[in-house]
């Protein structure tokens, strides 16, 4: 359609369908195809340039992590006693520690666990409290009160108190870490689905569901879920750096991964016995840690603000 205008730069009525009013430079915006909810979304997150650069920093944390250890010849637990506490060199990058061992192995290697214990610790805690939140605000009555007095009575002591304890019963390693992280996790996921169940509950399209025979499960898991899975999206990348934080704590404190094994929460514990001696194996892995919290922290606050269908454009 051709856009005639006056010398003002407003568009002229050409035809039946020409916008009256309106600027030129306006028209092409006007006829451009709209975007979906997930097309704009994504545009929104590229946009927020602190976002981006967290998700870069992040996935060159992981890259490091999984694929570091393979770009030296060390292994990360390989005891050369010859070589012990070497300065970085071209030989060893980030120098060795006290028993000869690579710290570049070992601090990449120590990624791989923490940054593997926070994702799946993060995704079972969102599964469970999905599954209970849900339950809890769907069935309501006896159900609700007992889901949500028990969530009550937990969340009445610190979350690491719970973590401490379950770890000193079931031992230290990364199966029970996450174990304990999993099982003590949950419970502000299950509060979060359940408000947002008890708000959804009511809307039409849940109300018409209801109406043509479907059951509660279906209604939650095709209607319900979905429309708040930007919410709970959020909610996993702030629970992330969470768990990579207690397990920091918890190898820090003696009871979580131990040697031979590594983590970056146990090379901190091993630093801060040297920090006066050897600082730079204290701060690599405080490094590491911070800036895997820094990115998680700046993704989260990115997807929040691009997942808010109230700022949709």
């Amino acid at each position: 359609m051709e856009i005639h205008t006056d010398p003002n730069g407003l568009a002229l009525d050409s035809g039946l369908y020409a916008p009256v009013g309106v600027k030129a430079d306006e028209v092409d915006h006007i006829k451009r195809k709209s975007l979906t909810y997930l097309q704009d979304a994504l545009r929104r997150f590229k946009d927020n340039k602190a976002a981006v650069a967290g998700m870069i920093l992040l996935t060159a944390l992981f890259l490091l992590s999984f694929f570091g250890p393979f770009m030296v010849q060390y292994s990360y637990n390989k005891i050369d006693l010859l070589s012990a506490n070497r300065d970085p060199s071209f030989l060893h990058w980030f120098g060795t520690d006290e028993l000869g061992r690579d710290m570049w192995a070992r601090v990449w290697t120590g990624g791989q666990i923490s940054i593997l214990i926070g994702l799946i610790a993060a995704l079972l805690q969102a599964s469970i409290g999905i599954v209970l939140g849900s339950i809890a605000g769907f069935v309501g009555g006896k159900v609700d009160d007992f889901i949500m007095r028990m969530v009550e009575f937990l969340m009445a002591f610190p979350y690491l108190v719970w973590v401490t304890l379950l770890m000193m019963v079931t031992g230290s390693g990364i199966l029970p870490m996450i174990l304990a992280l999993t099982l003590t996790g949950w419970l502000s996921m299950a509060r979060l689905v359940r408000g947002q169940i008890l708000a959804l509950k009511n809307e039409d399209y849940v109300l018409a569901a209801r109406s043509l025979g479907s059951d509660g499960g279906r209604i939650v898991r095709r209607h319900m879920i979905p429309n708040m899975m930007g919410v709970i999206i959020v909610n996993m990348t702030f629970a992330i750096p969470g768990a990579i934080f207690s397990e920091a704590f918890l190898s820090f404190i003696g009871i979580g991964i131990k040697s031979p094994q590594t983590s970056w929460g146990l090379l901190v514990s091993i630093g801060m016995k040297q920090i006066y001696t050897y600082p730079l194996r204290l701060f690599l892995p405080s490094i590491m840690i911070s800036l895997t919290m820094l990115s998680l922290q700046l993704i989260g606050d990115g997807l929040r603000d691009a997942l808010d269908p109230k700022l949709r454009r």
